[in-house]
């Protein structure tokens, strides 16, 4: 079925209808995505703790799926994780593991059901991009965050080709809003010869 729900996901673009994909495919993501060696959590944890040297403070995990970011994290030592994910039937399943302090059903369709400031560190692993959150999301999240607040976040090769994805990273960092302290490319789903860039921005 991996296949399946991964090209049904991807060629998704209307919000509701990637919704009702990973409500469907909620039982078996973890399984499915594992076997095509999902890499990018792993990755994504080296990175936040080459950068962030207090493992203590908050990091919300946007699109947190079933947790296999937040597990990442926390396998490398961050402690206070919050995640979010517009799919209940996600959030069921991570409701079943000790991962995260809070967890935040989020619409698409609305604002981010946070203050700004309330993290310094915002997460959005496999989120951006085709089948998936909007680049809108990208905006969203950066303007909740203060001054010298990060936002890691990874595109894969479908988001990377999918025009105006990287030009919401220009249009920060270009002006002096922001400054791109990472982007490094490597493996997302080897199983699908599929690779990821996973991008660190720090809000000026």
């Amino acid at each position: 079925m991996t296949e399946r729900h991964i090209d049904r996901a991807y060629a998704a673009r209307d919000p509701d209808e990637i919704r009702q994909i990973y409500d469907e495919w909620a039982s078996t993501y973890e399984k499915d995505v594992q076997e095509q060696g999902y890499a990018t959590p792993e990755r994504a944890a080296v990175a936040l703790t080459e950068f962030i040297s207090d493992k203590d403070q908050p990091i919300l995990d946007i699109g947190c799926g079933t947790g296999l970011s937040g597990a990442a994290f926390k396998a490398a030592g961050f402690t206070t994780i919050d995640g979010a994910d517009p799919s209940e039937a996600m959030l069921e399943e991570t409701r079943k593991k000790d991962i995260y302090r809070n967890l935040l059903k989020i619409d698409p369709h609305a604002e981010l059901p946070f203050s700004s400031g309330a993290y310094q560190t915002i997460t959005a692993i496999g989120v951006i991009g085709p089948g998936a959150a909007p680049i809108s999301l990208f905006d969203a999240v950066m303007h909740k965050l203060n001054k010298g607040g990060k936002l890691l976040f990874s595109l894969n090769d479908h988001a990377v080709v999918d025009s105006g994805t990287l030009g919401m990273i220009h249009e920060w960092t270009d002006c002096g809003a922001a400054v791109l302290l990472m982007a490094e490319d490597g493996p997302h789903l080897p199983g699908l010869d599929l690779n990821a860039t996973l991008y660190l921005i720090e809000k000026s």
